[in-house]
């Protein structure tokens, strides 16, 4: 499954993870905001002398129009391309030259993230830089085209060329309509029509509409002194201007049990056939979300889990049976639990799809042991506890918590609330939303495509 970690940056687990007696460390916070708008969240911890600065945009591919998909995605790359005091190359040159470690950015559906972890006495370079490019980005017809080839050769290796993937991530993503959902019906690197539509004024317009101090958060995490800190972004950030026009508003109906959809696919790329169902799922802060998720680790992460046993290591019906929730991260709108199983050699796809459908059925006729809920709990706890052991991770965890929640101090809360899972939760939302009426099925073909 290297294609879907290569893809999302998700790692299927690879077993359950030990029972974990602690909770996660209390996160302490400070919250305020510039007068031109940025939200700035600073988290306090000397424990190591790193620092992180991570800027999460409130722009993602759900903000694009028809015509214009992949912007998002084009727009981290050119977010590396250099600023007014910053020339195209250096902007990653001068962090690994002050020590900076795992620096990069990413997009997803809802948000665009930029980061670098520090040693804590050279946090100014990260805030400089950091508002240098929001302030001034260096725009032009050279790194444009630059960069539009690299995005596009990077759609060739990870979706065009990669078995299944289409499949998954662009057929799949056509479950939402996009007559009432467009900013979710497609994917988050684009068409190659589109990029290839693209335009130098395009990508101009789209930062001076996005790219400004009153779309974005700003979290500091780690090893810093909140007095200085507190100076050094004012005297960086400050001077800033806010976008005065208002951002195009997005609006996606939840829809669920709108109907079953079955689709045959063919997949050039594909050494097995598979069968992947796709069920409708509400937003991350849905009352029903947790339950959501501890029950995709019950299904389908880690050997242990359910479709594990009885398709691949029992029955021998498939090669994998992995299931994803969201695969790149929660939502603000709608998404989507994929269960997806590969058939082993010889066995024919429709014993598969059956057996798969009995399996995902099971679990909301029947529900699950308090034994798998305890595992998936466990799972999710000591995820949470390793996860956060670096201020980077302690930053992205804040910046969740802040746009998909609503306040960084909920990243507490929505421990608790996974926690709060019970038996008869995982039960009812099985039943709410593992419904065929709820599904697209598709059918992949390994035959070549015509």
């Amino acid at each position: 499954m290297r294609f879907i970690e290569a893809l999302t940056g998700c790692v299927i687990l690879a077993g359950t993870a030990p029972a974990a007696a602690q909770e996660p460390a209390r996160i302490a916070t400070e919250s305020y905001s510039l007068p031109n708008g940025l939200k700035v969240i600073l988290a306090e911890n000397h424990a190591t002398q790193v620092v992180a600065v991570d800027v999460w945009y409130n722009v993602g591919s759900r903000n694009e129009v028809a015509g214009r998909t992949g912007f998002a995605h084009l727009f981290e790359h050119m977010m590396f391309q250099g600023s007014a005091h910053v020339k195209k190359g250096e902007h990653m040159a001068m962090l690994e030259r002050a020590g900076s470690e795992g620096f990069n950015g990413s997009t997803a559906e809802d948000r665009t993230n930029y980061y670098e972890p520090l040693p804590s006495n050279r946090l100014n370079l990260g805030l400089w830089l950091e508002a240098d490019r929001m302030r001034s980005l260096a725009i032009t017809d050279s790194s444009f085209q630059n960069q539009r080839e690299a995005v596009k050769e990077e759609r060739r290796l990870r979706v065009d060329n990669q078995p299944y993937s289409r499949s998954i991530f662009e057929e799949a993503y056509t479950l939402m309509d996009p007559k009432a959902c467009f900013p979710y019906s497609h994917s988050i690197i684009g068409s190659m029509d589109d990029l290839n539509a693209a335009r130098t004024s395009d990508v101009q317009a789209f930062f001076d509409l996005y790219y400004a101090p009153n779309n974005a958060t700003l979290v500091v995490a780690g090893d810093f002194q909140p007095a200085e800190t507190k100076r050094l972004i004012e005297q960086y950030f400050g001077s800033i201007p806010r976008n005065p026009r208002a951002i195009p508003p997005v609006t996606c109906d939840q829809r669920f049990g709108t109907g079953a959809v079955r689709r045959e696919v063919k997949d050039p790329n594909a050494n097995l056939p598979a069968v992947i169902n796709i069920f409708r799922v509400p937003a991350y802060d849905s009352a029903d979300y947790p339950a959501l998720e501890l029950l995709s680790v019950i299904l389908g992460q880690g050997e242990s889990s359910r479709l594990n046993r009885s398709l691949v290591r029992e029955s021998k019906l498939a090669a994998a049976a992995p299931v994803l929730l969201n695969p790149f991260g929660p939502r603000r709108g709608p998404g989507e639990l994929i269960a997806f199983a590969i058939t082993n050699q010889g066995v024919a796809i429709d014993s598969l799809e059956h057996a798969l459908a009995a399996q995902l059925g099971r679990v909301a006729s029947e529900g699950v042991s308090e034994a798998e809920l305890t595992k998936a709990k466990n799972s999710y706890r000591a995820g949470v506890i390793t996860g956060r052991q670096t201020p980077l991770a302690v930053a992205e965890a804040l910046q969740t918590a802040s746009l998909f929640l609503g306040s960084p101090d909920a990243v507490a809360a929505d421990f608790q609330r996974h926690m709060a899972v019970t038996a008869a939760d995982i039960r009812r939302v099985a039943g709410a939303y593992l419904r065929p009426d709820n599904s697209l099925t598709l059918l992949v073909s390994a035959e070549a495509a015509k």
